[in-house]
């Protein structure tokens, strides 16, 4: 609210008092009356009245929000990533932050924690400003993406023939996580984990180097075993994984059933790292499903957003 100073003038009147004296001769005797004397009254001057000058009180410039049709940057110190981090987390869990926000939001958590990447030295800084339940979540997510880089191999020589499609939304998705769920008795973190770090949530559409396909990333033959309908839609792609990981030990035996999805430890830590973080906060499901994909070059990674396409 602003504040206004009025400066109030005062202004003085003297006022002066004229007493009149008459006198009376004997009544026989008419004396000439002595002339009235005439009585003047002659105003005091006043001061000329000053123009009132209002001097608004300088107030602080407000600080423009997120502009969500540009690309977020994440913040280049230890202090302001901490706080960024603590104002995404806070929009990702608000009921009223839209699709599109979300979107935005997901993507600038994502590349804070390629910044913490890229200076671990800020990690216990970092962390130590963040509440307690955003602590575990981003400590987790940091140990997860950890795992992963264990298994990058050489840089690609050259770019996928992918094509990169907007996710489904965050609720169709997970109706269907939770169907798998409800269906063969895998827990809907584990299926999230996987969608994201094979895929990016449904973004990637291509086959994998490998040869897998699909949004939960099937080989053909496995697919054919396991898989029901079509090995590019995400309602029956995770119902497919769902039912491959209950025929390798899920939900008892979650490290084997994963391992058997992929042959690799560092692939599984990651995938548990992911679905503890979501297992403990469901919400931070939110953030995940904003995920970008990124890309390694020799000239560093790329970004492919929603319509990239290299066939």
């Amino acid at each position: 609210m602003r504040k206004r100073t009025l400066a109030a003038r005062a202004f003085a009147i003297a006022l002066g008092s004229v007493v009149l004296a008459c006198g009376a001769a004997p009544a026989a005797v008419q004396a000439t009356p002595e002339p009235t004397a005439t009585i003047r009254f002659t105003p005091m001057p006043t001061a000329t009245p000053q123009p009132v000058v209002i001097t608004p009180t300088p107030t602080a410039t407000p600080v423009p929000g997120p502009n969500f049709d540009e690309l977020p940057v994440a913040a280049n110190n230890a202090g302001d990533l901490a706080k960024q981090i603590i104002a995404t987390e806070s929009a990702l869990r608000d009921p009223a932050t839209t699709d599109k926000q979300l979107a935005w939001y997901g993507h600038l958590e994502q590349l804070t924690l390629g910044r913490l990447a890229d200076f671990p030295e800020w990690r216990d800084a970092v962390l130590g400003e963040l509440p307690a339940n955003l602590r575990n979540a981003y400590a987790g997510t940091i140990d997860a993406g950890k795992q992963l880089r264990m298994l990058s191999g050489p840089i690609p020589t050259r770019l996928p023939n992918w094509r990169i499609v907007a996710p489904a939304p965050i609720d169709e998705l997970m109706s269907y996580y939770k169907e798998a769920e409800q269906t063969f008795g895998v827990p809907w973190y584990y299926l999230a984990s996987i969608h994201l770090v094979e895929t990016r949530m449904g973004r990637i559409r291509g086959l994998s180097s490998a040869g897998a396909q699909g949004p939960m990333q099937f080989m053909p033959a496995t697919w054919a075993a396991y898989g029901r309908g079509d090995i590019n839609d995400n309602h029956d792609a995770i119902l497919g994984a769902a039912r491959y990981l209950k025929a390798n030990g899920a939900p008892g035996d979650m490290q084997r059933a994963l391992f058997n999805y992929n042959h690799s430890q560092f692939y599984v830590n990651a995938l548990i790292d992911y679905a503890e973080v979501m297992k403990a906060d469901p919400l931070a499901y939110r953030g995940y499903h904003g995920w970008q994909v990124y890309y390694p070059t020799k000239d560093g990674p790329i970004l492919m957003p929603i319509g990239w396409e290299n066939t």
